[in-house]
């Protein structure tokens, strides 16, 4: 899954979940300022990412994510490992 189908998929679970505008879905948006969401939203969306990869996500890792473009990060290093 390259960076394209990664942020396609995202804007998806974004709207589905959350509700967001897919527009409004771009590599620079921030999670929380921007986007609106939460430290529970944030764990919904990390679940949402774990189903999407098969892999589990731990938290270390979703610790430092603070934009559309780290989750593009996460998910894209959960899918090389």
């Amino acid at each position: 899954m390259n960076e394209d189908e990664i942020l396609a998929k995202l804007r998806e679970i974004l709207r589905e979940a959350f509700e967001i505008e897919p527009s409004r879905v771009i590599p620079s948006a921030k999670l929380y300022d921007e986007l609106g969401l939460d430290s529970i939203d944030a764990v919904d969306l990390a679940i949402k990412l774990q189903e999407m990869t098969g892999k589990r996500i731990k938290p270390e890792n979703f610790k430092g994510v603070r934009t559309v473009g780290d989750v593009i990060g996460v998910v894209q290093s959960l899918l090389a490992a």
